[in-house]
């Protein structure tokens, strides 16, 4: 006889916060080097919460002809020809690599955890000695302005950075506001002290990503301009301000598209202590002369808009030269960030892995406006928020999954801002469309699916939606309905997208019903029984693409039949993206309990998830996944690929929810940990680390969009969330420990829950949720 399923909240009791109470500076559990190592593509570098600057050092530059490879080995690579990345492009993204030797300096700009590259603008490299204006290489530092380095001289820290460059005896160290990088150098006693300003150098493209630069000396101390690009990101401008402490002796620039630049008819030495410098591929120097000890500091400011925009930022921002406040400042404000989750745990890793995994989840999207709130919108032209927060940065295929989730929690204000910002993409874009990955004015169309809209359900669904949320139905209706966008005049044809006629069909096919799905519930919510009807009808076409002979998501083609030629383990060619059929098999997060009875009930359903956990993969399987090291993966379960990462959760909809419980705790010890490589792949702007928040804590939302949180095995013993509705939420477990993986109880308030689930209601009204934790599954609720 089934048995409820005891899950239970108790009443309010006194909080208990250990070593991590209010008081407490988190900040020092805080790894920023985590996850630079490997697949983290984590930055180590100085920023602030979801802060516009992110200042970071840069390890190595990979020349523009070497960033391709070509399927013919025979010829040479070039970006023009159908090649591969370069493993070692890939390893760049965010600019730094653990592994690496030298620096070549610290640029402004930086995704997190990204699996594509962009950015690092401006990077700014003190040197001393002979001027040496390329940056050299790895194996041979002396041959240009990088610098070796240790880490044991190094400290990363939340908005601080320092590092001693083993070259000239410097001792960098960095901090910053939301827009204005600070940087303070520590010169030895020289005559020939430098500051290089490489606006050649970047993430992704290298030089030739440039379109223009420019740079004018407005006097001995202050210097402005702006760089476009055409890297990932086709158009993006970015202008600057840079203040001196100390004014500088004299000053220069190579112009590397014209080495000899004389200025017209020679009237003019443009190289040389000359007010503007412009050209496609410039470096420009600034000499000074400095005694033992002797800081110089840099204040560099960003606008999307104009220089006077950068000025601007950096007088409100910061309107002096103590540098210390400023990373006190930014400090404090990470501080007051991470306390919104306060935890209680005697194992110090899991307080490291915790609240760097809220670091992480707090680093974007970015701030994208000046402080007057003017930005450049994505038709080029310039714009004034009003009334919120401008925000970029949008990996919406990763991060709607658990990020956003967590915003609407302890996030909130800034969740609907950046919906907000959403909606500004949308009235500036020439498709009319949400934004699918978007940064600085640009739409990269990076991805499957327009999961703009299941940010934007989730937050109107879970009452977070302080906008007009009948037009941001509107958005996301046109959006749905854009038929030029990516197999989806296909996908309304046929009720499903055709492998035929446009690749990685099955994962678009299930993409978009369940973002259709998200579309329906906004519009019953908000009583369009319309909308509602069309979209909840196309978020049932993941059947269309279900083949139950082999009991997979398999392409179909656009006769209706199902592709011949099919590989369940394969990831390539198969009509996925970044999974196989295996992970996509699985992803209807809008209806697992109809997805578990059409894949033949929940015994066969059990006994297929057991099989995705532990079968051992082939080395083709590896070989022709280039983005996946063995690290990342368990069995064919793959973390670092976000399409599992609601998968250990699917249990809870099977009479073996202690199946998540077991498996989700495996998942937290051998995908995290407080090491370089403690990432089990790409962060993904936040994702992974949202994934590890809620886990920790004991629930995750499998189908952002609904009021429902699935519930697992909590990895703390206490924690506490402040909400910014002035209420908190409290979850305390009985009997933790690392063999107590397995819920025996739950109470919500005192009350006994009977499913292994939660509402959002249950979370934002406050209250507390106990686990009560043992050695064995509590089978025996769940006959």
């Amino acid at each position: 006889m089934k048995q409820l399923f005891l899950y239970v909240l108790c009443g309010a009791c006194l909080p208990v916060f250990g070593q991590t109470g209010p008081a407490t500076d988190l900040t020092q559990y805080v790894k920023p080097i985590i996850g630079t190592q490997k697949m983290g593509h984590t930055y180590p570098g100085a920023t602030v919460p979801f802060g516009m600057v992110q200042l970071s050092p840069d390890t190595d530059t990979i020349p523009y002809e070497t960033q391709f490879q070509p399927t013919d080995k025979n010829k040479t690579p070039t970006a023009e020809m159908n090649g591969r990345y370069n493993p070692d492009v890939y390893k760049y993204c965010a600019g730094y690599q653990y592994d690496d030797k030298t620096i070549t300096g610290f640029s402004h700009t930086h995704f997190s955890g990204t699996g594509h590259s962009d950015l690092g603008d401006f990077l700014i490299m003190p040197t001393t000695g002979p001027l040496q204006l390329n940056p050299g290489t790895a194996t041979h530092p002396e041959s240009g302005y990088r610098s070796t380095f240790s880490h044991q001289n190094e400290v990363a820290e939340p908005d601080y950075y320092k590092v001693k460059l083993d070259e000239y005896d410097i001792l960098a160290e960095l901090t910053a506001t939301n827009r204005v990088g600070f940087h303070q150098y520590t010169f030895p006693q020289t005559d020939q002290a430098h500051i290089i300003l490489d606006l050649m150098a970047g993430i992704y493209n290298y030089a030739n990503k440039n379109v223009w630069t420019f740079v004018r000396v407005e006097n001995d101390t202050l210097i402005t301009g702006y760089r476009q690009t055409n890297g990932w990101a086709r158009t993006r401008t970015v202008y600057f301000a840079m203040a001196f402490s100390k004014p500088f002796t004299q000053y220069g620039h190579m112009n590397y598209a014209n080495d000899v630049y004389k200025g017209f008819w020679r009237k003019f030495d443009q190289q040389h202590n000359f007010p503007e410098m412009a050209g496609r591929q410039i470096r420009a120097w600034f000499d000074f002369k400095t005694t033992a000890g002797e800081k110089i500091k840099i204040k560099f400011a960003l606008s999307s808009v104009s220089t006077e925009g950068a000025l601007r930022n950096l007088r409100a921002e910061i309107p002096h030269w103590d540098f210390d406040a400023v990373r006190q400042q930014g400090q404090q404000l990470w501080n007051r960030e991470l306390q919104k989750i306060a935890i209680s745990t005697p194992d110090a890793d899991e307080r490291v892995n915790f609240y760097t995994a809220m670091y992480h989840a707090f680093l974007g999207p970015t701030t994208y406006m000046d402080v007057d709130g003017a930005y450049r919108g994505l038709d080029q032209n310039n714009h004034v928020a009003k009334g919120f927060t401008n925000y970029t940065t949008f990996s919406l295929w990763d991060t709607y999954r658990a990020l956003h989730p967590l915003f609407n929690i302890i996030q909130p204000k800034r969740n609907a801002d950046m919906v907000q910002s959403m909606l500004a993409h949308y009235d500036q874009s020439v498709h009319k469309m949400l934004p699918v990955w978007s940064h600085y004015a640009n739409e990269n169309w990076c991805m499957t699916g327009y999961h703009s809209v299941s940010v934007i359900a989730d937050a109107v669904i879970k009452g977070n939606a302080p906008f007009d949320a009948n037009r941001a139905l509107e958005a996301c209706v046109q959006t749905a309905r854009y038929k030029p966008y990516d197999g989806l005049a296909y996908y309304m044809q046929y009720g499903y997208v055709p492998e035929d006629k446009n690749s990685s069909s099955v994962s678009k096919t299930l993409e978009y019903a369940y973002d259709d799905w998200c579309i329906a519930q906004m519009a019953k919510k908000l009583n369009r029984p319309d909308i509602y009807g069309e979209f909840i009808k196309r978020s049932l076409y993941y059947k269309n693409v279900y083949d139950a002979s082999t009991g997979f998501m398999r392409p179909k083609m656009s006769d209706g039949s199902f592709r011949k030629d099919f590989d369940v383990l394969s990831t390539h060619g198969q009509g996925f993206i970044e999974g196989n059929a295996w992970n996509y098999s699985l992803y209807v997060p809008q209806y697992p309990a109809d997805m578990i009875n059409m894949m033949g009930g929940q015994q066969q359903f059990v006994q297929h998830l057991d099989s995705l956990f532990t079968m051992h993969l082939p080395d083709a399987f590896f070989a022709e996944t280039e983005d996946i090291t063995r690290d990342g993966i368990i069995g064919n379960y793959v973390h670092g690929n976000e399409p599992s990462h609601h998968v250990a959760y699917l249990y809870n909809w099977t009479r073996a929810p202690w199946k998540t419980q077991e498996r989700v705790r495996m998942i937290l010890k051998k995908m995290y940990k407080p090491a370089p490589d403690g990432l089990g792949g790409n962060d993904d702007c936040g994702q992974m680390s949202a994934w590890y928040i809620f886990t920790t804590l004991g629930f995750y939302p499998v189908c952002p969009g609904s009021d429902q949180y699935a519930l697992g095995s909590p990895a703390i013993e206490h924690a506490q969330l402040q909400l910014e509705n002035g209420k908190t939420f409290t979850v305390d477990v009985k009997n933790q420990g690392d063999k107590n993986v397995y819920v025996q109880k739950v109470l919500l308030n005192g009350q006994a829950l009977a499913h292994p689930f939660i509402t959002h209601a249950d979370i934002m009204n406050g209250g507390e949720l106990t686990f009560y934790m043992g050695p064995k599954p509590a089978k025996k609720n769940y006959q």
